[in-house]
């Protein structure tokens, strides 16, 4: 499994209508982060602030400015320490990965997915709520 490359396609395809936040999340922005939480509504998130019009893509992800023309796009969480639960546990599974055509993702990997599953167990454990 190769490291995260920033490509963004799981910001780009869950990061938006599909995204779930639970009401304690958005209770914590309320309290901690306004800039956040101007984006909930009805204890659903990412609406325009001003517009009320519900977003199709998450406000905080910043494609970065490429240095050439041939490099690929990468992105950038502008709320990454603070970013919804769903978001921190994602991916969660290597058929996830595979499915979503994830970068990380080499052919080892497809060929040997329980070997594969538990390096990304290992990778994801301080994303993941622990098991009690």
């Amino acid at each position: 499994m190769k490291e995260c490359n920033q490509c963004g396609k799981c910001c780009t395809k869950y990061g938006g209508e599909d995204l779930d936040v639970s009401e304690e999340e958005i209770a914590l922005w309320e309290l901690f982060n306004p800039d956040i939480y101007a984006y909930v509504k009805n204890q659903q998130i990412w609406f325009d602030p001003d517009t009320g019009v519900k977003l199709t893509q998450c406000p905080f992800l910043t494609l970065i400015e490429k240095k050439s023309a041939n490099d690929k796009d990468k992105y950038i969480c502008d709320i990454y320490l603070d970013r919804p639960d769903d978001c921190k546990h994602y991916p969660s599974l290597i058929t996830e990965m595979i499915r979503d055509e994830c970068e990380m993702i080499e052919p080892c990997d497809i060929e040997h997915q329980f070997k594969a599953q538990k390096k990304l167990d290992i990778i994801m454990i301080d994303s993941r709520h622990s098991k009690r």
